[in-house]
């Protein structure tokens, strides 16, 4: 996920925010087309509207986020996204000690990000807009993975993400020029999204909606620490504290009822 956030953002220099988030999408559905192969059923009637749907949401908020850090500091646009997960959280939330947690994690989150509220109105709406599609991606992605076909949905819905967002590609002409740029951008969808979203998929059919919203808040912590290991970037007392928040918040959450677990599909 940061390895091809880091890749994204040097890409920026040549193509547009929102050019290098298509690119994305488009190395994403190449790779996953070739590796997975979606059966003729995967393309058809309900499986297809809401394999669709789900990767018309997903593109659209990497879109949004990517605009968003165009134009604000990092710190502020991850605060401000981190909103979708904490509303699915929030209405996830069953007892006091939910609660608790989600004021935790919450606290941990805005200190470990550093919130500024600086850049531009049009920044700010475009995080806000990557908050309410990250809440749609977990709503959305929660219903695939109980289809038990989660990464040929997440495979069909980023042919149909690439498809409706094709306009965009009129912000990444200089990479078509570079064969080197243009296995980056590529390389930015494996990395930032078949990965990380693969792996959501097996995750999502463990656990409940609310619960994953909550473990997404894991994301900023594991930043930290790979920054701190590999990059010897030493946190600062208030990231430390916001750290053990996260930590504690998701550790206090309740267990999800047994009957939430789907099961594995046959092999």
């Amino acid at each position: 996920m940061y390895a091809g956030a880091a890749v994204a953002v040097g890409l920026f220099s040549v193509a547009s925010p929102a050019g290098v988030a298509w690119l994305r999408c488009l190395g994403a559905a190449v790779v996953l087309l070739a590796w997975r192969r979606p059966p003729r059923s995967a393309w058809t009637g309900r499986a297809l509207l809401l394999a669709a749907t789900f990767g018309i949401v997903t593109a659209g908020m990497n879109v949004l986020f990517y605009e968003a850090l165009a134009r604000l500091p990092l710190g502020t646009a991850v605060a401000l996204e981190f909103a979708g997960p904490v509303l699915v959280a929030a209405f996830g939330s069953r007892t006091r000690r939910d609660v608790l947690a989600l004021l935790l994690v919450v606290a941990g989150v805005v200190t470990i990000a550093d919130v500024r509220l600086e850049g531009s109105v049009l920044g700010v709406l475009f995080a806000l807009g990557a908050a309410a599609t990250w809440a749609g991606y977990i709503l959305l992605g929660k219903r695939v993975a109980a289809g038990g076909n989660g990464i040929d949905a997440l495979a069909v819905g980023f042919v149909v993400g690439t498809v409706v967002l094709s306009p965009l590609a009129f912000g990444t002409g200089a990479v078509w020029g570079s064969p080197r740029l243009l296995l980056l951008g590529i390389g930015v969808g494996v990395l930032a999204t078949v990965v990380p979203y693969a792996l959501d998929q097996v995750v999502l059919r463990k656990a409940g909606q609310a619960r994953f919203a909550l473990l997404l808040a894991l994301l900023p912590v594991t930043a930290g620490v790979i920054g701190f290991l590999w990059l010897k970037q030493v946190p600062t007392l208030p990231e430390a504290i916001g750290t053990l928040a996260v930590v504690a918040g998701v550790a206090l959450r309740s267990p999800e009822p047994r009957d939430r677990t789907v099961a594995e599909p046959p092999a």
